[in-house]
């Protein structure tokens, strides 16, 4: 389906946004089959016609890997899916994945001219599609690949910034190679994200992609005990390194009764189901407490503490709540993953805080002991700070509580670096544009920089990094001054 009769922008505005076909709550709820569907060819057609092509475009400023979105959805509008495929891939090495989980509603759809007067063009839902249709085609558009330079880049953690710069500097003829602490390439996009919101196929595919590219991948190296960030340059001769290794330290309450059997942050929680396969059980041995028949509660209000109880409910859980000691409106999760939520049965208690966990004899979790909350003034940062409610204290039951508030740096690399230095919270020290940090030839950017962000943030600061790299290689020049 092409687009063969010039539509003027009224009539543009006319037409509704596609909705996102799902699967039904009822089916989802029980397995872990992938919830959004994906438009069909006529439906993405339709929704490429929304676009207005304007000439200043805000979704591309609002892109954090400045994807050209007009030209890829003008492409998806002439019928040309493999092309738009393709000229996405100049700008974002993982499509399918950012397709999926990228908050497109917060970034470049909250910059779409169409959304000021009604629904923003489904920006995130047409890359999706494009992703898709050139895998199930089977005619990938890799981009070019210039002559080889010589010189070879460590990159440090295969999550979305460790990629995003893989696919970057491949493209300018430099030998890459990533190292991954774990067995299975895609860090926290395999075991982080359930399979329902990112089949981990998915994940595969795009890997392999980098890997057709002439991206190098080797596993099971741990960086800064199986070798240090000095080794890699000095005897294994890398000219310069990209830490990308994430903040995968969990961060727990500190109340009591947290060490009871039964507790777990939601860290090794999705790793164990998603990474080692629970959720195939019994065809995989399940390598966590068993949540058929029981009470889960899990803590927080983002993306990973949603995906915990989504994942408990597909699990067996007798019940799955949400516990968050803030309002629903002051919820960092995604709209899109409440609602989904909600519809599976997941009940949201807002407002409402863990004051401990309590188990039996045997030392197994039996219950939390909670507070109700209400909202004061607000912060240093403008959000509204909550107390607790005299008098409010209840007993939640609870078989499985897990611990989703939020998580901090890995201390391996920093400890074992000398002249690498860090903010007080053991995070690495970089250069917000260049990515440089104060070690010469060390580049880091992406959660081990910021703190937990999302993935297309992370993807952005590979970018940034894969651009300052390349520079740094062909010119040799490096800012000496200390960073703080």
């Amino acid at each position: 389906m092409s687009d063969s009769t010039p539509l003027s922008n009224k009539d543009r505005m006319k037409i509704l946004r596609v909705p996102m076909p799902e699967l039904d709550p009822e089916v989802r709820s029980r397995c872990f089959s992938e919830v959004n569907l994906g438009l069909t060819v006529d439906g993405a057609c339709e929704e490429s016609h929304r676009c207005l092509a304007c000439n200043r475009p805000a979704c591309v400023r609002n892109c954090p890997v400045g994807v050209k979105i007009r030209e890829v959805v003008a492409l998806i509008s002439a019928g040309d899916y493999l092309g738009a495929a393709k000229k996405m891939r100049e700008d974002n090495s993982l499509p399918a994945v950012t397709g999926r989980v990228c908050p497109q509603e917060s970034q470049c759809e909250g910059g779409c001219i169409v959304g000021v007067k009604g629904e923003p063009v489904a920006i995130g839902n047409l890359e999706r599609f494009i992703a898709d249709f050139e895998r199930e085609s089977g005619q990938l558009g890799l981009p070019e690949i210039a002559p080889a330079t010589g010189k070879s880049i460590a990159i440090v953690g295969s999550g979305p910034a460790g990629l995003s710069a893989a696919g970057d500097l491949i493209q300018k003829g430099h030998r890459v190679r990533v190292f991954e602490a774990l067995h299975e390439l895609g860090g926290v996009l395999v075991y982080g994200i359930p399979e329902f919101r990112l089949p981990k196929e998915i994940v595969r595919i795009e890997v392999e992609n980098l890997r057709r590219m002439g991206v190098e991948f080797e596993t099971n190296v741990i960086v800064g005990r199986s070798v240090t960030l000095d080794e890699l340059m000095r005897i294994e001769g890398y000219d310069a390194i990209f830490v990308a290794t994430g903040a995968g330290l969990p961060v727990f309450m500190n109340i009591p009764g947290e060490h009871l059997n039964g507790v777990y942050s939601a860290n090794e929680f999705l790793t164990r189901v998603n990474l080692m396969r629970a959720w195939q059980f019994p065809q995989c041995d399940e390598p966590v407490y068993d949540c058929r028949d029981r009470n889960v509660i899990v803590v927080g209000g983002g993306n990973t503490a949603m995906d915990a109880v989504r994942t408990a409910r597909r699990l067996g859980a007798r019940s799955a709540k949400l516990v968050y000691r803030r309002s629903e409106a002051q919820m960092p999760a995604r709209a899109e993953e409440v609602k989904h939520a909600r519809q599976e049965g997941i009940e949201i208690c807002t407002l409402t805080n863990p004051l401990e966990f309590f188990g039996d004899e045997k030392g197994w979790l039996k219950g939390a002991r909670c507070v109700r909350m209400e909202l004061g003034e607000p912060d240093a940062d403008g959000r509204r700070s909550v107390k607790p409610i005299p008098g409010s204290e209840h007993v939640l039951d609870a078989n499985v509580a897990i611990i989703g508030i939020g998580t901090t740096a890995n201390p391996l690399i920093q400890s074992t670096t000398p002249g690498l230095q860090t903010n007080n919270r053991n995070y690495i020290l970089a250069d917000p544009e260049t990515m440089r940090t104060s070690k010469r030839g060390v580049f880091a950017g992406g959660d081990i920089v910021t703190g937990s962000a999302t993935v297309i943030l992370a993807m952005g600061a590979g970018r940034k990094a894969a651009k300052a790299i390349d520079e740094y290689l062909r010119k040799g020049d490096w800012a000496e001054e200390s960073r703080d």
